[in-house]
């Protein structure tokens, strides 16, 4: 039942992703930021897309995927296109290694320590979708506090 409950949040949530990063105006807007706001919308796009290929790809699914976590917020230069693009594949990778998990896959230990401690993989994939959903919220914010800025 866990599976099937996370494969259509997990969808649908990623739809709204996509959907976030669509309604940009433009490109540059992406990459905006101002006063506190130090991460912009394309950084927290490409945070997401790097933690769903590390912690569903590299670690579930063996897809061999390596992490440049610096990249995710060095990084100023873009197009919503690349971005959507590099959604797709990130929810590929979502929704296959969750499709290829078993009722024990879930119960188990997750391959990764989370901040030094054991979770199980069900807990783990529970958080990310949190985590998901919390930057989802900033990209929306973001990408209306910067409307024609």
């Amino acid at each position: 039942m866990l599976k099937e409950v996370l494969l259509n949040i997990y969808e649908r949530d990623l739809q709204k992703f996509k959907e976030e990063i669509n309604l940009y105006e433009n490109d540059v807007d992406l990459w905006k930021t101002g006063g506190q706001i130090t991460n912009s919308g394309g950084n927290l796009c490409l945070h997401l897309i790097g933690n769903l290929k590390h912690f569903f790809g590299a670690n579930l699914g063996k897809t061999g995927f390596v992490r440049d976590r610096d990249a995710e917020f060095s990084t100023k230069v873009g197009s919503r296109a690349e971005l959507l693009t590099e959604i797709d594949l990130a929810v590929g990778i979502v929704t296959e290694t969750l499709k290829n998990l078993t009722d024990e896959d879930f119960k188990a230990d997750y391959p990764e320590k989370y901040h030094g401690e054991s979770v199980t993989t069900g807990w783990m994939l529970a958080h990310l979708l949190t985590h998901l959903d919390y930057h989802r919220g900033q990209i929306n914010y973001h990408r209306r506090f910067f409307r024609n800025d």
